[in-house]
């Protein structure tokens, strides 16, 4: 009967905390024991903003009973329970159903979530709840938003480059990266310099079936006696997704050694196999 009791002020105390959040504040509560006030502190909430979609991703809520007994902890994505540690119940962990979240429960506990095999469809805001017995009844909680990129099979390619060029012939170039989500962000360097923005073409995207998006991005100039101070042209497509991706690929134009039109190599092309520049910068 007493554990109905402390079990229905409880959810009593919950409600009166969610209404008070739906008008714009939280109600923080305290409690007063041999004559000092104790307080449940959520410490840190950790939820990478971005993650790989197909590896495991773990999230972490600290907290500090300060005192208090724990009653439970509750997870949700997108306002869904999907996991919850209640430590006096037999079995302390319980899972449930939410698209796009599968719990490695083996790897979980009161203060670290583990997801496994995430996708797309794990994208979204993640809340950790925190609660405290009674007779205070805190509850504490803290929300981060994380993003699953798919990342593209392949670095950027460059294509459309010419077999020779010459002072005042007009490079057309384009550089590709191949489906991913979101778009890859590309960027052209010239020398290793940022190309100015007027010799930029798009992007250009292009969505498949599968919601995965490829993007292309061009580039024209005229070549001028400047581009071959350092002896070469030096060609170099970026390809960036947040901070999860961030690779290359460079082409070079050479001017031969008897003064005659410069040649448009690729790099990777004349690199040995195990240091191709279609790598990470």
């Amino acid at each position: 009967v007493d554990e109905s009791i402390s079990r229905g002020a409880r959810d009593a105390a919950s409600s009166e905390e969610k209404f008070s959040k739906g008008l714009g504040f939280e109600c923080i509560r305290l409690s007063v024991a041999d004559g000092g006030v104790s307080a449940l502190r959520l410490l840190e909430l950790r939820v990478p903003p971005h993650t790989v979609a197909s590896l495991p991703v773990q999230l972490e809520c600290r907290f500090d009973m300060e005192g208090e007994t724990l009653y439970s902890v509750k997870w949700y994505k997108d306002g869904h329970e999907f996991y919850r540690f209640v430590p006096t119940d037999t079995p302390q962990q319980f899972n449930f159903q939410v698209h796009g979240v599968h719990v490695l429960m083996s790897n979980s506990t009161e203060s670290q979530v583990t997801l496994r095999n995430v996708s797309l469809d794990t994208t979204g805001r993640y809340r950790c709840e925190v609660s405290a017995e009674g007779p205070s009844f805190q509850t504490v909680s803290d929300h981060g938003d994380m993003t699953v990129v798919s990342l593209p099979k392949d670095g950027p390619q460059i294509s459309g480059g010419r077999g020779r060029y010459q002072v005042d012939d007009v490079v057309r170039v384009n550089c590709t990266s191949k489906h991913s989500h979101p778009a890859a962000q590309l960027m052209w360097y010239i020398n290793g310099e940022p190309a100015d923005a007027r010799y930029l073409v798009g992007p250009f995207h292009h969505v498949n079936s599968y919601g995965l998006e490829q993007s292309t991005l061009g580039l024209q100039f005229r070549v001028q006696q400047h581009h071959f101070q350092r002896g070469d042209l030096k060609l170099k497509c970026l390809a960036t997704i947040f901070s999860v991706y961030w690779k290359s690929n460079e082409e070079s134009v050479e001017p031969d050694k008897q003064q005659r039109a410069p040649a448009l190599e690729s790099r990777e092309s004349r690199a040995p196999p195990d240091k191709s520049r279609a790598d990470r910068v």
